[in-house]
């Protein structure tokens, strides 16, 4: 998910604009849209902080809190499937779905390469 610009950023490029960088030029070298400049530098005139504001959208179903619970599950089950992973997670957390999960574990860089020999066994 991507972040907003950094403070050091936003007070760097409104440093910029107030020694007499035209809002054009910034925008043209830094690909910083000129609204946004003009939105910092109204916040910044009343008093208010810089600093990026929080990601909007609920908080994540499987939060960094649990990551090392969630990479423990993957390596005692490294040929789960997706599905499977997610009932094993509900048992002793709140149900998740098959794309929560996968969103998750993407995240955490936990692939899912399966062994083959698993799988041609039950057929």
């Amino acid at each position: 998910m991507p972040r907003g610009y950094s403070r050091d950023l936003r007070e760097r490029l409104l440093r910029a604009r107030a020694s007499g960088l035209s809002a054009a030029e910034i925008t043209r070298t830094t690909g910083v849209s000129t609204r946004s400049l003009q939105r910092w530098a109204k916040r910044q005139a009343a008093g208010g902080a810089l600093t990026p504001g929080a990601a909007p959208g609920p908080a994540p179903k499987i939060g960094p809190d649990v990551d090392a619970m969630l990479r423990a599950q993957v390596a005692a089950h490294p040929d789960a499937t997706l599905a499977e992973h997610c009932a094993t997670w509900a048992e002793t957390h709140p149900a998740v779905s098959v794309a929560t999960m996968s969103r998750t574990l993407q995240r955490l860089g936990l692939p899912l390469k399966k062994n083959a020999d698993r799988y041609r066994a039950k057929r």
